[in-house]
């Protein structure tokens, strides 16, 4: 295909989807998929934080992100609060099964960190990813 009739959006779509793939088949033997992952890593970098800044984060909606908390609730690796200061806002806190479940994870994710960087140099991905981020003013 010709430089003039590649579509961006679709072959970067293609090569998330081919990504995520192969994340998700790695971290299967924790039980984790690649988006649960980031979630939990996120709530141990930053600690509890209100569901919508935790999508903010994660660079998700809302309601994808409470569609991907739920699960984790249920396993116990989260857990969601009400909030202190406001009633309506959600609070998500890393649990201790919850750092286990990283833990455990961490040679798999490990794995197919490498296999993706020995085909992308990382800081490729950096400059990809810092230079994407001029889209958001966009």
């Amino acid at each position: 295909m010709s430089v003039e009739t590649l579509c961006a959006c679709t072959t970067l779509r293609r090569a998330t989807r081919m990504v995520t793939a192969a994340y998700d088949a790695a971290l299967a033997p924790a039980g984790l998929r690649v988006t649960q992952f980031s979630v939990l890593r996120t709530l141990e970098r930053l600690g509890p934080l209100p569901v919508s800044r935790l999508a903010a984060e994660a660079a998700l909606d809302r309601s994808t992100m409470g569609r991907n908390l739920d699960p984790l609730e249920r396993r116990g690796l989260v857990q969601v609060e009400v909030g202190k200061r406001d009633q309506r806002e959600r609070v998500a806190h890393l649990t201790p099964a919850g750092t286990a479940a990283i833990e455990a994870a961490l040679p798999y994710w490990g794995a197919a960190q490498q296999r993706v960087t020995e085909l992308i140099q990382i800081t490729d991905i950096g400059t990809l990813a810092d230079r994407l981020d001029g889209l958001r003013s966009a």
